[in-house]
């Protein structure tokens, strides 16, 4: 059996990713040898220690990343400055710091400045998720098949880059290595604002006078169905996402908004060709992604 990337892991935030990763180290202990949860809420460590998902919880971060040669940052990225801080001082030499964060700009901005010397801070972001969250929705296979990008800053150590990618490879996931800026623009089109257009559509349903509200969601067709889906997920992750890459998310939302505004020229003036073309651009990538197993 191989040896665990990790000696010790401790896993700040206990939400889907966190709880999936720690579900995967019970089969096996390949990731980690001793696994740590940090949850900010003690009903969150409560439910984690009921489910014997992890060997200790801490509450306080520092104590957590105490003696630790892996620590991965779990939590919304907005809450990453202050974890930072907090546990800068009490990580050893040698030790790896990541995160699953969807954001890398800001998490290199907001964590590297607290990264000690002899540490190494090799930022990630696994492409895999689900409209749930809290330590019961994770589950061992969320990352089978699904990307991971690592970001690191310029100069990390190649081979922690190395151990992080056999940490996701060991997770099921296929891994890539991206510049923070490119990762940015790239999430800005294929997640973040696929979010904001789900969520602003059903806040739009939910402003509709009382009966035409009822009749929509009485009579929701799959399309709706799919927004709903998505607009259902942790609005403090997704309020942190949206702030912290708002200059790629704003050009991708405006040339969306062009592109829309394009769309409904051609419904007004009935330019049958233009629609037909933008649907059958959709469907072909529909059918990428098929061809790729990312659908």
């Amino acid at each position: 059996m191989a040896e665990p990337v990790f000696r010790r892991l401790a896993l700040i935030g206990l939400g889907l990713i966190g709880s999936s990763i720690a579900r995967i180290n019970l089969d096996g202990r390949t990731l980690a040898g001793e696994l740590v949860a940090c949850a900010r809420t003690p009903k969150t460590l409560a439910r984690v220690a009921e489910l014997g998902i992890a060997d200790r919880v801490e509450a306080d971060p520092a104590r957590a990343v105490a003696g630790c040669d892996g620590v991965i940052l779990c939590a919304p990225v907005g809450s990453f400055a202050d974890l930072a801080a907090a546990i800068g001082p009490h990580l050893q030499p040698g030790a790896i710091l990541s995160d699953v964060g969807s954001t890398k700009q800001s998490v290199i901005r907001d964590v590297g400045p607290h990264v000690p010397d002899g540490v190494h801070f090799i930022p990630g972001h696994p492409l895999a998720g689900t409209e749930y969250s809290g330590p019961d929705a994770g589950f061992a296979a969320l990352f089978q098949g699904r990307w991971t990008l690592l970001t690191p800053p310029d100069g990390a150590d190649a081979a922690a880059i190395e151990r992080m990618a056999e940490f996701w490879r060991r997770c099921g996931a296929m891994v890539e290595t991206m510049e923070p800026g490119h990762h940015d623009r790239v999430l800005a089109i294929v997640s973040h604002l696929p979010h904001l257009i789900a969520f602003t559509i059903c806040g739009t349903a939910d402003d509709l006078a009382d009966e035409s509200r009822s009749q929509v969601l009485k009579f929701a067709a799959s399309g709706f169905r799919d927004f709903t889906r998505i607009a259902a997920s942790d609005p403090v992750m997704w309020r942190d996402v949206f702030l912290n890459n708002r200059e790629a998310l704003l050009e991708m939302l405006a040339r969306f908004m062009e592109d829309a505004q394009a769309m409904a020229r051609a419904v007004r003036w009935a330019d049958a060709a233009y629609i037909e073309d933008k649907v059958e651009r959709g469907r072909k990538i529909r059918r990428s992604l098929i061809e790729l197993k990312q659908a």
